[in-house]
């Protein structure tokens, strides 16, 4: 709470729950938020929100190229996101410490801009600070399962697959683990969420091995090819009109 609400001035019960919905089933429609359909479209398996104006369809063709300008507005989600869940309907253990944290971190921070600044140089500031949030948030995320194969709502895996297949690790050892807060270990971090970020590296060659053995494919890339792997995926998909009686978690491994 003190992290996330007081420091980072976001929800930490709103993001326990859509993280922890997203760990439990990876990439698979209908359980994980992290691929709903909505600004950006994901996947094909579903109907997506209608496209109708012309502009609204050349974005969705373009997604892909748009992805990472658009992570400039991700700082301002997320805090909007926590702040309309704290004072939403929906439950909330520890709402009220949430909402004084929130409202200290938030209203304190404007105030000391607002205080210091002159008011179009505090506009640009916060605008400059919350692009920059949004950016890096989603330039450590985004490579994580963006990409990777989409699970149809109805498919049985078992945990090692549904935890493994969809997840990709990004290489560049210790600097990009500190760059990443221990995400480029992503595969580890599914296969052991509770497990502190230092230690995922030192399981991660058992976990290639018992992987290899059992002849499940284990991902692991460069940042920069999975930034180019996201782009193209979500392009493809902003232009795909696919059979929707394909299996989208076997085409995709074929």
């Amino acid at each position: 709470l003190v992290i996330a609400n007081l420091y980072a001035g976001m929800s930490y019960g709103w993001w326990q729950h859509k993280h922890s919905r997203h760990h439990a089933k990876p990439n698979q429609v209908g359980a994980d938020p992290d691929i709903n359909n909505d600004v950006i479209i994901f996947h094909n398996e579903e109907p997506a929100p209608p496209r109708r104006s012309r502009l609204a369809q050349w974005f969705t063709a373009h997604q892909g190229w748009l992805f990472f300008p658009l992570l400039l507005l991700e700082g301002l989600n997320l805090h909007v996101s926590g702040v309309k869940t704290i004072f939403g309907r929906a439950a909330v253990k520890r709402r009220p410490i949430e909402i004084v944290f929130v409202t200290l971190r938030l209203g304190g921070y404007l105030a000391l801009v607002f205080w210091f600044l002159p008011p179009l140089m505090a506009v640009a500031f916060l605008a400059v600070q919350l692009g920059i949030f949004g950016v890096y948030m989603g330039a450590v995320f985004a490579p994580n399962h963006k990409g990777m194969p989409i699970v149809a709502r109805d498919a049985k895996l078992d945990f090692l697959r549904r935890q493994v297949l969809m997840s990709r690790n990004i290489s560049g050892g210790r600097v990009m683990s500190f760059l990443t807060g221990g995400l480029s270990l992503q595969t580890e971090h599914h296969l052991f969420p509770s497990m502190p970020s230092p230690n995922l590296r030192k399981i991660q060659p058992m976990v290639k091995q018992f992987c290899a053995e059992h002849r499940v494919h284990y991902t692991e890339t460069t940042l920069f090819q999975s930034y180019g792997i996201v782009i193209r995926y979500l392009n493809r998909v902003g232009l795909a009109a696919r059979d929707p009686f394909d299996c989208p978690l076997a085409s995709q491994l074929r």
